[in-house]
């Protein structure tokens, strides 16, 4: 799979509707330093919801390192709701109805249902950190529910780089 997002590259560009706030779009939203936007891969994944609640005790530490947080699925609007109301992600900024084609532009891993529950189609894991001028600082995909990056101590991870001016990685070639 091609990686259709490179870290230095400014961030591709990214909208779609959320539970609390209505219409959100990247570039419009890029008020802080940091600005971490996770895709996760829908209610069906118990994974995603260990994850999306760790974040959501987190979301001070978030914000001391002066970082944003916004998390966004392929799911519909009925199971963003239910996953905010049965995951108890009552602080997060949810966003649903990612479409097939945003999710590729991101680089994202798209897998096909193999059981009732799961939504059709899905993205797979993907955790980006944009800075405040639009471009991608850390790239993180995965193909698999359980291979994402250990978040228990990202936020003090954020505010080292934004603290050292830590530079874009991975981007020689």
């Amino acid at each position: 799979m091609k990686l259709r997002t490179k870290p230095g590259e400014k961030a591709p560009d990214l909208s779609f509707t959320t539970i609390n706030n209505g219409n959100w779009s990247l570039h419009d939203n890029l008020v802080n330093e940091m600005n971490a936007l996770i895709f996760y891969r829908g209610f069906h994944c118990p994974v995603c919801k260990d994850y999306l609640q760790l974040i959501q005790s987190q979301l001070d530490d978030y914000k001391d390192a002066n970082t944003s947080v916004i998390v966004v699925s392929m799911d519909n609007e009925a199971k963003a709701k239910k996953t905010k109301i049965d995951w108890g992600l009552d602080k997060l900024n949810i966003g649903f109805n990612l479409s097939l084609e945003q999710a590729k532009n991101w680089g994202l891993f798209i897998s096909k249902s193999i059981k009732d529950a799961e939504t059709d189609i899905f993205c797979e894991p993907g955790l980006f950190v944009i800075k405040k001028d639009g471009s991608l600082h850390m790239i993180n995909v995965s193909n698999m529910p359980w291979a994402r990056p250990d978040v228990l101590s990202f936020p003090s991870k954020l505010k080292f780089a934004l603290d050292n001016n830590y530079p874009v990685r991975g981007n020689h070639i």
